[in-house]
C-alpha cells in the first residue's frame, strides 16, 4: 500500500514540473503568436500546478499512520483533496468560458501558424501523462489522482480545441479570428462534466457513503472462507483513503465458548487483512448462529 501512495506522489510530482514548462511555452507562444486560446491554455496549465500539490499534500496526509486524535488514520484528506481538485477543474473552466468569451466580443489579430505545431506537442504529452495518471489513480483507487489525471486531459482537450480554432481562423480569415475561443468553450463543458463527477465522488467518500456491492460481496466471501464461519450476517464497507474500514458480522456455532467465537472473528479479521482487498482495518461482531443458518 505504501508503495502504490508512493508512487501516486511521483508521478504526481512529476506531473507538476511538466505543467510548470508547458505553462511557460504556451502562454509564451500565445502571446507572441496572438492566440488568446493558447493563452488562456496556459492559464489553465497553471491550475493544473495547483490541483497537483493539492493531490501531493492529500496523499502524503492519508499516508500518515493513525494517532492518538485520529485513531482511523488520515485517510480522508485523499477524498478532501479529490473534492478541492474537482472544484479547480470547475473554476479553471468557468475560468477559460469568461476569458473566451471576453475575447470573442472585440477585435481580435488572426494567430501565427507557428502556434499549430506547440499545441500538437502539447496534446500529445497531455494525453500520455493523463492516461499514465489515470492508471495510477486506478490502481490506487484515488478519487484524488484520477482527479488530477482529468486536469490533464482537460488541458489535452483545451489545446485540441485551440488547435481546431486556429486552423479554421487561418483558413477562414478575416471575420473567423475568434474561432479558437469558440472551441475552447465546446472544450469547456466537457470539463464542467467531468468536474461534476468527480466532485459527486469525492462528496459521497467524506460522506461515508457506500462502497458498493462488489466489494461488499468480495468481502463477504472472503470472510466466509474461515473455517467455523456458520454465515455472515451484515458487512459494512467505507472508503478510507486509498483503503478500506469495515465492520463484519460473523456468526458462529452458539455451543462455542467464547474463547473459541473470538478465535474464529480474530481469524475472519487477520483473513480480511491480509487478503488483497486493501483493507486497513476491521470490527468483528460474534454472534451464536441460528438454526437454520
Amino acid at each position: 500500500m505504501q508503495n502504490l501512495l508512493k508512487e501516486g506522489m511521483r508521478i504526481t510530482v512529476a506531473g507538476v514540473l511538466l505543467n510548470t514548462f508547458l505553462a511557460i511555452v504556451k502562454i509564451t507562444t500565445g502571446i507572441i503568436g496572438n492566440s488568446y486560446a493558447l493563452v488562456a491554455d496556459g492559464v489553465e496549465s497553471v491550475a493544473d500546478i495547483f490541483s497537483s500539490l493539492v493531490t501531493y499534500t492529500g496523499l502524503r496526509i492519508a499516508a500518515t499512520p493513525p494517532d492518538s486524535c485520529h485513531p482511523y488514520g488520515h485517510g480522508k484528506a485523499e477524498s478532501l483533496a479529490g473534492l478541492v481538485v474537482a472544484m479547480a477543474l470547475l473554476a479553471a473552466a468557468g475560468l477559460i468560458a469568461v476569458q473566451s468569451i471576453a475575447e470573442i466580443r472585440r477585435d481580435q489579430i488572426p494567430p501565427e501558424w507557428y502556434t499549430l505545431p506547440v499545441l500538437v506537442l502539447v496534446i500529445i504529452t497531455k494525453l500520455v501523462i493523463s492516461r499514465v495518471v489515470e492508471r495510477t489513480g486506478t490502481n490506487l483507487n484515488s478519487v484524488a489522482v484520477r482527479g488530477d489525471a482529468w486536469h490533464h486531459m482537460s488541458d489535452a482537450l483545451t489545446s485540441g480545441a485551440a488547435f481546431i480554432g486556429i486552423c479554421i481562423a487561418l483558413i477562414g480569415g478575416h471575420g473567423w479570428e475568434s474561432a479558437d475561443d469558440w472551441a475552447a468553450l465546446l472544450a469547456c463543458s466537457i470539463i464542467v462534466f467531468n468536474g461534476v463527477r468527480l466532485a459527486r465522488e469525492a462528496l459521497h467518500e467524506v460522506m461515508d457513503g457506500s462502497v458498493g456491492p462488489t466489494i461488499v460481496e468480495q468481502v463477504r466471501q472472503c470472510a466466509s472462507q474461515v473455517a467455523g464461519v456458520r454465515c455472515i450476517e451484515k458487512v459494512r464497507v467505507r472508503k478510507s483513503g486509498v483503503s478500506y474500514l469495515t465492520d463484519v458480522h460473523v456468526h458462529v456455532d452458539g455451543d462455542l465458548t467464547v474463547t473459541e467465537g473470538h478465535d474464529i472473528g480474530g481469524a475472519v479479521k487477520t483473513r480480511l487483512m491480509r487478503s488483497e482487498l486493501r483493507i486497513k482495518d476491521v470490527v468483528i461482531h460474534v454472534e451464536p448462529a441460528e438454526d437454520d443458518q
